[in-house]
């Protein structure tokens, strides 16, 4: 039997529920996207997360070292069982009060059951400036 193929509003879905975890910096929310054998690959050169603990791990870092996330996925595309996005996000480092602002390109392969089995991601990231709002953690 053939799987469903996913519609642009299955898309669009993953992502706001992307959204919500990643502005949220809540690390749960983020492993209810992924199977606990996922991959994720931050940099599709470099070698991939895997599975549950080395995900979380990812997500842990983002909780602690983030803050005044925005994220907001320009497009989104389905093919098949993939989810192509384009995004852009910023947040400010906690440690130092940077504000960094990233463009990005995402690819999420799903299971059946709609969860990431494998995600790519590629981003550039740029410093824009400083974050008067936080006071850094660093005493910088």
């Amino acid at each position: 039997m053939a799987q469903q193929q996913l519609t642009p509003g299955d898309a669009q879905d993953l992502l706001e529920r992307y959204k919500r975890a990643w502005e949220a910096r809540n690390p749960d929310l983020a492993m209810e996207l992924y199977r606990a054998d996922a991959e994720f690959r931050m940099d599709p050169f470099d070698d991939p997360a895997q599975g549950e603990n080395a995900i979380r791990a990812i997500w842990n870092d983002v909780a602690a070292t983030q803050i005044n996330v925005e994220f907001d996925a320009e497009r989104t595309w389905a093919i098949g069982q993939t989810v192509l996005a384009s995004w852009h996000a910023a947040f400010t480092r906690r440690t130092n009060a940077e504000r960094v602002r990233i463009r990005g390109f995402s690819t999420f392969e799903l299971d059946e059951a709609g969860l990431i089995q494998r995600a790519k991601q590629w981003a550039v990231a740029k410093v824009v400036g400083r974050d008067a709002t936080i006071k850094p953690e660093g005493g910088a």
